[in-house]
């Protein structure tokens, strides 16, 4: 009896594990990071120019000039659209490539290989 419950208890939690893998749904650029640079060079040159206000201006045009920049030179990253348990989740994963419909598992707001 305690072996039958026993391999019921670690057949179960096999199979949950297959079940709580994430798929990748799409593959996307991902311009974060030239939308950072952009935000902050656009607050500091914004409020040189015109104080507080211009500070705010500023980085609202440098966020949006920041992803244009990166996506036009060609040096977008690489995200990728995952469908979770929960729903669908835009994730970044710049050092790793992973296909359309690859099981993946999230650790730290990276994507790894699902094993």
């Amino acid at each position: 009896m305690k072996f039958s419950l026993s391999f019921i208890v670690a057949a179960s939690l096999l199979a949950s594990a297959s079940v709580q893998a994430d798929e990748v749904l799409a593959v996307q650029h991902d311009n974060t990071a030239g939308a950072v640079y952009g935000g902050l060079s656009g607050v500091l040159i914004g409020g040189a120019a015109g104080g507080p206000i211009g500070a705010l201006v500023g980085g609202g045009l440098g966020l949006f000039a920041g992803r244009t920049v990166q996506d036009a030179s060609g040096l977008s990253q690489t995200g990728y659209r995952v469908k979770t348990a929960t729903g669908e989740v835009d994730v970044r994963s710049p050092n790793a490539e992973f296909s359309v419909g690859q099981q993946v598992r999230r650790e730290n707001g990276r994507l790894h290989p699902s094993q």
